[in-house]
């Protein structure tokens, strides 16, 4: 096996796409960075695992954004301390 194909092997079909779980994405960024951390990578292969980081985390920072969101707008209260009650988009996997 190359090297190449050795450091993608260990990668989730799903991982990049954005349709794994938020802790799916955590786990394989922690080991993304594991694998680059230990020095054995070349450079395109570190590269690669770089860039499917960076995929990963913008991903995960966008999950996080809209869920703090949505927990702003279910704690919301009004002037008079009241909840504020409107729909709430809930995302269809």
């Amino acid at each position: 096996m190359t090297r190449a194909k050795a450091a993608r092997s260990d990668a989730p079909a799903e991982a990049g796409d954005g349709l794994a779980s938020f802790e799916a994405n955590l786990e394989r960024l922690h080991q993304i960075v594991e694998r680059l951390e230990s020095g054995e990578l070349d450079l395109e292969d570190s590269l690669h695992l770089f860039e499917e980081g960076v995929r990963l985390s913008r991903v995960s920072q966008a999950r996080l954004n809209s869920a703090e969101k949505r927990i702003e707008e279910l704690l919301a209260v009004d002037e008079e301390g009241r909840p504020v009650v409107r729909e709430i988009e809930v995302p269809i996997p």
